[in-house]
């Protein structure tokens, strides 16, 4: 009798641990059958949807899923099966702190092949492409530093005085580099919103020129006199830049003014003769010409046309060839320029009469 209680309660354990082993099993291929789901099915239809758009966001997605390999699957579910059993306090924490450093191990390599990614794709050179290597760096120390902290954290370690302490090195370095970090996160302003590119005119207050360079903490641009002119970053950021890179066309308007002396026939006509011989060179494009008005020394002519380029030597040798074609259009017609001048009439004075 005491034999076959102790043989019961053996076959008790056993079958309750089956049924543990069993459940633990399941849970295990469950949880790798929905991790196999998204690795392949999932991730097949994110890269063939990153393939038709033009963005690098969508493929350094698919990167960093690509990134998470079959061994964290199988740590997962190990542990998902593992957490059936009625393990102790001491082995169900360590197996969570070995869960957690691998997940953040393969979260922080994943987020650094997303960011390695997206701007290897992105077209850099020269210093947008070390500022952005910067950058690159800058995220995965700090995101080594976070997971740092958090495996202490989760280990038991009090890691508040910790924090407070980098905390206040960090407000110390920030106010002591102040004005270089303002420089740093401006120049990252320049190279990620890209207000201009190296090649550009820009004006800036009362400097242009043609930017040679953008560095770290300034940008450099050659002025017309060919000096070049250095300004800190921080200072593009705050200012209103002029960029004539998007330009397309230029719009010109300018009034040229005749004599007064010319014929009313003469005037009737030579709005829509200018207008002809405006039209006439290639790569304009006329808006309007009118009589406009009477100045204090020429009948004036106002006219508006659009040069079809953005580059100003072009601009300037269609305007050049517009103006000769207005002179000979001029010494056509017999028309001449007018200039400020005066007309002074003078009258003789009436000899008073004597008388006797």
């Amino acid at each position: 009798m005491y034999m076959e209680n102790i043989l019961s309660i053996i076959r008790g354990v056993v079958s309750l641990d089956m049924v543990l082993f069993y459940k633990a099993i399941f849970v295990t291929v469950v949880a790798l059958f929905v991790f196999y789901f998204v690795q392949k099915h999932i991730l097949t239809r994110l890269e063939k949807w990153s393939a038709h758009t033009k963005n690098n966001i969508d493929d350094a997605v698919v990167a960093m899923v690509e990134s998470i390999k079959p061994p964290l699957y199988w740590l997962v579910a190990i542990y998902l099966g593992l957490m059936v059993f009625p393990l102790s306090p001491f082995v169900r924490m360590s197996l969570n702190d070995i869960l957690l450093a691998v997940v953040l191990f393969y979260s922080i390599r994943a987020v650094s092949i997303a960011f390695d990614v997206y701007f290897k794709q992105a077209s850099a050179k020269g210093a947008e492409k070390a500022a952005r290597g910067f950058l690159t760096t800058i995220v995965k120390v700090t995101l080594w530093i976070i997971a740092i902290l958090l495996l202490l954290s989760n280990s038991g370690i009090n890691i508040t005085s910790l924090v407070a302490g980098l905390g206040i090195g960090g407000i110390a370095v920030a106010f002591a580099l102040q004005n270089v970090l303002s420089d740093l996160f401006s120049s990252f302003a320049i190279h990620f919103d890209k207000p201009f590119v190296v090649g550009d005119f820009i004006i800036v207050g009362q400097d242009m020129g043609v930017v040679e360079r953008i560095g770290i903490k300034t940008t450099r641009i050659r002025a017309l006199q060919g000096e070049e002119i250095v300004i800190s970053n921080r200072e593009l950021t705050s200012v209103r830049v002029q960029n004539f890179r998007s330009m397309k066309g230029r719009r010109v308007a300018t009034t040229i003014g005749i004599e007064y002396r010319t014929p009313r026939s003469v005037v009737a006509e030579l709005a829509g003769k200018i207008h002809a011989r405006i039209d006439a060179v290639d790569g304009v494009t006329v808006d309007r010409v009118h009589f406009s008005g009477f100045g204090d020394s020429a009948l004036t002519f106002d006219m508006v046309y659009f040069v079809l380029s953005g580059d100003y030597t072009e601009y300037m040798n269609r305007q050049q060839e517009i103006n000769l074609s207005i002179m000979e259009l001029f010494e056509e017609e017999h028309v001449s320029f007018a200039f400020p001048s005066r007309t002074v009439y003078l009258q003789s004075a009436v000899p008073a009469t004597k008388e006797f």
